[in-house]
């Protein structure tokens, strides 16, 4: 079995890389919904007191202050957790940001299933499905704390609205120090025959190792990691898909609207394939430790595995 390096969590990354990118780009300011410390916007703050902004739990007001900072020519960067971005403050963001394509960045941290047992309130895994339904948003979500610092640069200098995903617990690592993102493309990371699989976010890791699990079957997999959900590689989506002729989508994340139902228009609409969705089904989650979880809803290394092995034997 492929057993990956363990890394930092994506937050911590990201809280770096702002700090980093802020050094050289006066654009650059912080608003946070007063989770600083859980999505390491404090590190931003310790070093650019005058250019962070602490909204308290008032979400729509800051989103609505980011949009209007963006009209001035600053890059505001929106910090919390992603139920509260996402859910709480959806009106702000249709209204205020994606409609008029304002360039404001939002970071979903805490996103997925392992919120580190914050009550399932705070269990946000349809914020793709929302994300990416919404006219102008650009919907991100990194694998490592690699390709997260990558990312961060990329969206950093483009122009318009983006959602971010930032997961809680700490990330094995997938990519050399030499990866570079590329806003829109999806990257293959492992070559094979018999199934195709995408994945996106901190999932692509277990996948990653699950392939590893399933070689010693004999199932060769093709993995492709997704890490722009929105606008979507197309083009790769369906090379790789025609590669095997069959499909499987994995994510932490419901499969109702997510990468899976992504994938599954673009092959629709492109190059019709057997495919299945493997990733949370349509339910509410829970608290709980993370291994436990992983393993109850289906999605961890082993149940992923079992989920791929599966397809290939009923193609």
């Amino acid at each position: 079995m492929t057993t990956l390096d363990q890394g930092k969590a994506l937050r911590l990354a990201f809280g770096e890389t702002i700090t980093d990118l802020a050094a050289t780009d006066e654009r650059i300011v912080v608003l946070d919904g007063d989770t600083g410390s859980s999505t390491f916007t404090s590190l931003f703050e310790a070093e650019y007191p005058d250019r962070f902004f602490q909204m308290g739990i008032t979400e729509l007001n800051m989103l609505g202050m980011a949009a209007g900072m963006a009209t001035l020519g600053l890059v505001p960067i929106v910090s919390t957790f992603s139920c509260f971005i996402v859910s709480r403050a959806h009106d702000s963001i249709r209204v205020l940001i994606a409609q008029p394509n304002s360039n404001v960045k939002l970071m979903g941290g805490y996103a997925g299933l392992l919120a580190g047992m914050t009550g399932k309130t705070h269990l946000m895994f349809d914020d793709v499905s929302i994300m990416r339904a919404m006219a102008n948003m650009t919907v991100v979500a990194p694998v490592d704390e690699v390709e997260t610092r990558s990312a961060l640069r990329v969206i950093i200098e483009y122009d318009g609205p983006v959602y971010f995903r930032l997961t809680r617990p700490n990330s094995p690592i997938l990519f050399d120090d030499d990866y570079e993102f590329e806003l829109g493309k999806a990257v293959t990371v492992r070559e094979g025959a018999d199934v195709t699989v995408f994945s996106t976010g901190t999932q692509t890791s277990r996948a990653y190792e699950a392939a590893g699990v399933l070689a010693l079957d004999g199932i060769d997999v093709h993995l492709v990691h997704v890490p722009t959900i929105k606008p979507l590689d197309v083009d790769a989506v369906v090379a790789a898909a025609t590669k095997t002729g069959l499909v499987v989508t994995t994510e932490e994340h419901t499969i109702v609207g997510g990468l899976g139902g992504a994938i599954a228009e673009a092959l629709g609409m492109n190059a019709p394939t057997p495919m299945t969705l493997h990733g949370l089904q349509d339910v509410f989650g829970e608290s709980g430790p993370d291994g436990p979880l992983l393993d109850k809803y289906g999605i961890s290394t082993e149940k992923t595995a079992a989920a791929i092995r599966d397809a290939v034997a009923n193609r």
